[in-house]
């Protein structure tokens, strides 16, 4: 797809250019004086935790922002992998397949030993995520991404919408309210700042609250968490131009040094004219910020020209540009609780994305980090709320997100010294200049990590069965469940398995069976379907209200190697009556194609098959044997509550 030709214009890319308009304000409305949750800030992580529960008609949540209205320029602009697989859990993944630009290569520039003034590219490679997920890194406006994410919002249920023009002046936690579930100890003060309304007062009282309020944060300062780090002292500009230049690589990702001036990284954008340019500028004073540099946007325009001389560039438009300086910041908790919890309290306030963790923005991690937080927390507090789970499980937030936060930082100290030209700090005057050789060998080698598949948590009674891992190892447990595709049993249809593990709040199993065939009452998948169908002590059957679908609160799939099956010959638990009418559940059952076989990929073992168990978060939290039904059972009842 091609748009912006004739200018920048934000909004739905579906619209012509000439006819697109940004998103409207939504009318300001007085907020509620009860929920169950109140997210502060519309960011990424904002927006997904609301797109979350959104879903759920019983959990009453209110999103409040202090801008006027819908981002609708510039900021982040890279979608990782793994943000594509979150938002294929929200059904919203295709138009940003449709529309992103996605990065598939990769060129490398340096000053050319024979005329050192001019830059000379070294070559190129493929990029390092490719093969990773099934998604491709795409780039896209941030403001099209929280445009997917508010449809969806309006879309749902509850049809959920943020409150604007909403600045957050006091946030109060009761302390002897906090562990007393059913009250809300929350008590959180606005000021409403819209130039059509007098300004006024309100207030809201909650049971939790969420702060996705950026980088100054103010649910974090009310809630007294610090952020731990430094910067170093590096300023770089950023704009989204539309340029005509003789660059011969202006539509692939690329790194450029120049010998004295500086160095660029150009990422370019969706649409075919647009591009983004970060622009190395000067080091900073001790104690100096970068908005005391004073620079206007033709400073970095000039930056940029000298850095990729001798080839010409010539800036038509900016639709977005900011000066940053690099730094990393991470915060020393994520909640209200203390940082031991020893007394292990149940936390009641959180905070996310660039509200606990802050970087430089060069290797798209803002935006990719900050919406897994809030898809990490969203299903837990759903569970909580909808008295699914156990409160305790609240506690893990914490825990499996700042060790993600603290890599963060690790990884973006070492690519913001390795794209700089100079030092990035005082310490670094003897830092030994890089080229880009190293930038390569540091994608390759973060290539997991940038992509977000390998972010992987801990050993938890959420994330467990270490002693089974090579009954699956391609299925590593505590990172994602990694889609494979395989052929649905009752229509022949190939489909990613990943794809079924939406963002619903369910838990998932995929019974990979073994070289027994299912319809034999003697083999291992069918007593595992029998168990599962029938036992008092099933974990669909004690964890299911008796009055709901089977399958809404776990949800079972199986993935079978035999491919002579029919669907009538299945046990009726995987493919149940559902709904008022009791209509069939025809989508649960697959088999293993020959040339695109799963179980190879994925190097499940083909005699004894096994349970991959998926959390509602898509990350896997347990591997069991077919046969170990007394294992599965005590997995859930560590932290679910008995609805039977």
């Amino acid at each position: 797809m091609q748009y912006h030709l004739n200018g920048f214009k934000p909004g739905n890319y579906q619209i012509p250019d000439a006819a697109r308009e940004p998103a409207a304000t939504p009318p300001i409305v007085d907020l509620p004086k009860e929920v169950d949750v109140l997210i502060v800030g519309c960011g990424p992580a904002g927006l997904a935790l609301a797109r979350q529960l959104s879903e759920f008609p019983d959990i009453k949540t209110c999103i409040a922002d202090l801008k006027p209205g819908p981002l609708m320029f510039g900021q982040a602009d890279g979608i990782s992998c793994r943000t594509m697989e979150i938002m294929e859990g929200f059904n919203s993944s295709e138009m940003l397949v449709k529309e992103a630009y996605q990065l598939r290569q990769g060129a490398f520039w340096e000053p050319d030993s024979e005329q050192p003034d001019n830059i000379k590219r070294t070559h190129k490679s493929p990029d390092a995520r490719i093969g990773l997920s099934e998604f491709a890194h795409g780039i896209v406006n941030q403001a099209r991404l929280h445009e997917l994410l508010l449809e969806g919002m309006q879309n749902s249920v509850t049809h959920l919408v943020p409150h604007y023009s909403r600045r957050l002046l006091k946030l109060d936690i009761d302390p002897k309210l906090t562990q007393n579930l059913n009250a809300h100890p929350i008590t959180a003060t606005f000021e409403l700042n819209d130039d059509s309304q007098s300004p006024k007062v309100e207030t809201v009282r909650a049971k939790y609250v969420v702060g996705c309020d950026g980088a100054r944060s103010s649910v974090r300062k009310n809630l007294d968490i610090t952020l731990q780090g430094d910067s170093a002292n590096k300023a770089w500009g950023v704009m989204d131009v539309l340029p005509v230049t003789d660059f011969p690589d202006i539509r692939i990702k690329s790194f450029i040094q120049s010998k004295e001036s500086g160095a660029v990284m150009l990422i370019p954008r969706e649409g075919g004219y647009l591009v983004r340019l970060y622009v190395e500028l000067d080091l900073l004073g001790k104690d100096q910020r970068a908005s005391h540099l004073d620079l206007k946007v033709e400073d970095v325009i000039a930056k940029a020209q000298k850095i990729m001389h001798p080839y010409k560039l010539d800036v038509k438009e900016v639709a977005w540009w900011s000066i940053y300086e690099v730094g990393q910041r991470v915060a020393d908790r994520f909640d209200d609780t203390p940082a031991d919890n020893n007394e292990n309290i149940i936390p009641r306030a959180f905070v996310a994305g660039d509200a606990c963790h802050t970087h430089s923005p060069k290797g798209g991690w803002g935006l990719n980090t900050s919406l897994p937080d809030t898809f990490n927390l969203g299903w837990k507090l759903a569970s909580v709320l909808l008295g699914k789970c156990q409160p305790k499980l609240l506690q893990t937030y914490c825990s499996e997100r700042r060790k993600v936060a603290l890599k963060l930082i690790d990884a973006d100290k070492q690519l913001s010294r390795l794209v700089a030209t100079n030092p990035t700090s005082e310490e670094g005057v003897n830092q030994v200049k890089t080229n880009t050789a190293d930038i390569e060998k540091f994608m390759a080698r973060q290539s997991g990590f940038i992509a977000g598949t390998s972010i992987q948590y801990n050993p938890s009674y959420i994330c467990t069965g270490e002693e089974n891992q090579n009954l699956a190892s391609g299925f590593i447990i505590g990172q994602r469940f990694h889609s494979a595709e395989a052929i649905r049993v009752a229509d022949d249809r190939r489909l990613h398995l990943g794809h079924l593990n939406k963002a619903d709040g369910r838990w998932r199993i995929f019974i990979f069976g073994n070289v027994q065939s299912p319809i034999e009452s003697s083999s291992d998948a069918c007593k595992l379907v029998e168990f599962l169908a029938n036992s008092k002590s099933s974990p669909v059957k004690k964890y299911t209200p008796g009055t709901a679908d089977i399958d809404s609160v776990i949800d079972c799939y199986a993935v079978f190697q035999q491919q002579d099956l029919s669907i009538e010959d299945m046990p009726d638990f995987l493919w149940p009556a559902k709904g008022k009418y009791g209509l069939r559940d025809y989508e649960k059952v697959f088999y293993a194609e020959k040339d695109n076989d799963i179980f190879e990929q994925r190097n499940i073992d083909r005699s004894r098959g096994c349970m991959v168990v998926v959390r509602p978060d898509q990350h896997i939290a347990n591997i069991l044997p077919l046969n170990a039904h007394e294992e599965l059972t005590a997995f859930f009842d560590e932290f679910m509550i008995q609805q039977n």
